[in-house]
């Protein structure tokens, strides 16, 4: 493990040295912004990304993080965060970030760890991980599973890394990762689904759109801020909230008929899940 730059301080004062993270989209530009926010020092981090954005290219040059450079080193933690489509595109220029010591934390999904070490041969210790886009602002829950050469340190060091965004969940077997990311990685997107069809509902009922987009916006983000600081299971909380024979049971009679909501997830769910063992090799 390499040394730990001095003003690398708080959670990711593990991590070792320097972070590489290869592809800085919306997922890698998101977990960025986190571990920026949790501590992780400028200096000790390089952006390798062949089409910047605008933002990321400027975040660079304002906080001195080393964008692109021209001689590649050996990475203390190599973080792929590109699409997985590019993962066979990228391989070949990798191979240079990757010494006997780095770890490889991947969030690619549907790329299992065999994938991984097929393709960068380099590669020793590797963890699989899943986050979502809360990680953006330390509120992602992401899911991870580390292969045998992972070491106690690295583990720490991943943890701390990952932590920095939001909660971790380590898993012990990896096929438990597709429907991992199938709830929680894809899930932000059924929640703003959800919000976006709320707005539309409330505009056919007579809304103003403003105001139905709004109050769809304060209502989703409201309903998940009470599920976090409120002990109760979401069932009882949904329970609490309605009166029999009220206007919220008749909406929720529904939402929970047989292929309502519930099966309609289920089934969003299981593609899902379905779609990432597909991109898998």
């Amino acid at each position: 493990m390499t040394d730990t730059p001095a003003s690398l301080s708080g959670p990711l004062a593990t991590l070792p040295s320097p972070l590489v993270l290869v592809g800085a989209g919306k997922m890698g530009g998101a977990l960025l912004q986190g571990w920026l926010a949790g501590g992780l020092a400028p200096e000790a981090t390089i952006i390798v990304d062949p089409q910047p954005s605008p933002e990321i290219a400027e975040l660079c040059t304002a906080r001195g993080i080393r964008l692109n450079p021209a001689q590649p080193e050996p990475a203390g933690t190599l973080v792929l965060g590109f699409k997985p489509q590019g993962l066979e595109a990228a391989a070949p220029s990798l191979g240079p970030w990757i010494g006997e010591a780095t770890l490889v934390v991947s969030i690619l999904a549907g790329k299992t760890i065999a994938d991984l070490k097929r393709r960068l041969p380099g590669a020793r210790a590797v963890v699989r991980s899943m986050p979502n886009l809360p990680a953006s602002i330390g509120r992602g829950a992401t899911g991870a599973v580390a292969s045998p050469e992972v070491d106690a340190d690295q583990r720490a060091a991943a943890d701390a890394l990952l932590a920095s965004a939001g909660i971790v969940a380590w898993l012990d077997d990896e096929g438990l990762i597709d429907a991992l990311t199938a709830v929680s990685g894809s899930g932000p997107a059924y929640v703003f689904l959800m919000a976006e069809a709320l707005a539309e509902a409330g505009i056919a009922a007579g809304l103003p759109a403003d105001l139905a987009q709004n109050l769809a916006r304060a209502t989703v983000a409201g309903a998940g801020a009470l599920l976090d600081a409120d002990p109760r299971s979401a069932a009882q909380l949904r329970k609490d909230v309605t009166s029999p024979g009220g206007t919220t049971a008749a909406a929720l009679g529904v939402l929970m008929r047989e292929g309502g909501l519930p099966d309609l997830l289920r089934e969003a769910v299981e593609a899902n899940r379905r779609r990432a063992g597909e991109l898998s090799g």
